[in-house]
């Protein structure tokens, strides 16, 4: 039970990031040319970051730890795949849900696999849990501008959907913490297919993002996002 407690509550607070990159995003001192360029771009870069840093820290060394080559390969492959086709449902849908929808993709199935390793007792969930927190951050931020930009919500209304996003992340972790943690095999295909998908996302979306000419703080985002998880890493090693 303290087990389970513990990977709701990070869940919990790795989700609560999500509206507090939002609230950052309303500030009006920050409405400026400066925000539309350089600022937003590093954000998006350093959660960027932090998403590659979940990926090669966590997710690819824990799920093959778990599986065959061949099974490895499989989930791997599939996590691609699924989320190149959520990706086009996504585009060709539009609207907000589309939008929201977007922002679970990895929050969800990272969600899942820090409730199971919480419950096996590995301590890379905790690490996980500082990752979607720092990724959760510039995404809500992002999103909010995003959405904000068209016209279509209110602002208080899409604050407190996005509130409601952390409830997401609990009852994640506590679907990984129940179900997934008994199943090595599982939890190690769910890894690699969420890692796939992540890589998938850096790329599609993140990366093509960040660059701006004769601009040099958004690639410095990503190292600096990086480095937090690798920071992680070591002092929990």
């Amino acid at each position: 039970m303290d087990h389970l407690l513990s990977a709701v509550l990070l869940a919990t607070f790795a989700g609560v990031t999500i509206p507090l990159g939002a609230a950052l995003a309303t500030k009006a001192s920050f409405q400026s040319h400066w925000l539309d360029q350089e600022f937003r771009h590093s954000v998006v870069a350093f959660g960027g970051g932090a998403l590659f840093a979940a990926v090669a820290l966590v997710l690819v060394p824990e799920g093959a730890e778990r599986l065959s080559a061949g099974w490895a390969a499989l989930a791997f492959t599939s996590g691609g795949l699924a989320f190149f086709l959520l990706d086009r449902m996504i585009a060709k849908s539009g609207g907000g849900s589309a939008q929201l929808f977007a922002m679970m993709l990895d929050y969800v199935p990272e969600a899942i696999a820090l409730g199971a390793s919480l419950a096996v007792g590995g301590s890379a969930g905790y690490l996980l849990a500082l990752l979607i927190a720092l990724q959760n951050l510039p995404e809500g931020f992002n999103a909010y501008r995003e959405m904000i930009a068209k016209g279509t919500h209110k602002p208080r209304n899409l604050l407190l959907a996005f509130s409601c996003l952390p409830l997401v992340g609990a009852v994640s972790a506590w679907l990984g913490h129940e179900y997934a943690a008994g199943q090595p095999e599982l939890l190690g295909a769910l890894m690699l297919f969420a890692a796939s998908g992540i890589i998938y996302l850096l790329f599609e979306d993140i990366a093509p993002q960040v660059r701006l000419e004769r601009q040099w703080a958004p690639p410095l985002g990503a190292v600096a996002g990086f480095q937090l998880g690798l920071l992680g890493d070591m002092l929990i090693s």
